[in-house]
């Protein structure tokens, strides 16, 4: 199982929050570890229907992106479309960096320990802040860190992790 399979065909960047200034610019909140992606922009789609708008121009201010797109031209034409997400082809995914991971290549994937013991399948990630924490459902489920020590490997062609369960995990 490859988990390239699983990737989904959108991926959600930010959302659109309220307008910002007089001339139609959407005030966006950013859901992406890449707020530069914001002014590479030239398409992005809205809402759902993944309705395609083409960015005429973006920048970042403070924590907010602010987006001009072509033919939203007023406050009340941006403010409209607050409470839709922004998304991007997944295709058009930032690069990211040896041992980094999008949520959707994680997600399904098999675990074992470095025994041989299969735990079961990762069915949730749980973003703690300080890292993240795999939800791992089989027989019984385990709250698996991601952290150096305890994710040895992992393998998105042959779909599974290999983890070395330190003392307490069970």
């Amino acid at each position: 199982m490859n988990n390239q399979d699983n990737a989904p065909e959108y991926l959600i960047i930010g959302q659109v929050v309220g307008s910002w200034g007089v001339r139609g610019e959407a005030k966006v909140s950013i859901i992406t570890d890449f707020p530069e992606r914001f002014s590479l922009l030239k398409r992005v789609y809205l809402g759902e229907e993944h309705t395609p708008y083409r960015v005429q121009h973006a920048r970042l201010h403070k924590q907010w992106a602010l987006i001009k797109f072509v033919g939203v031209d007023r406050p009340a034409d941006a403010r409209a479309l607050a409470g839709q997400y922004i998304s991007i082809p997944s295709s058009e995914a930032m690069p990211l960096a040896e041992g980094e991971y999008y949520e959707h290549q994680i997600l399904g994937l098999a675990v074992w320990t470095n025994e041989g013991e299969y735990l079961g399948r990762i069915k949730e990630i749980l973003f703690t802040g300080s890292n993240d924490v795999y939800v791992v459902r089989g027989d019984t489920e385990l709250l698996i860190p991601a952290l150096k020590d305890v994710v040895l490997q992992v393998d998105l062609d042959q779909g599974r992790m290999v983890v070395h369960l330190l003392e307490g995990l069970r």
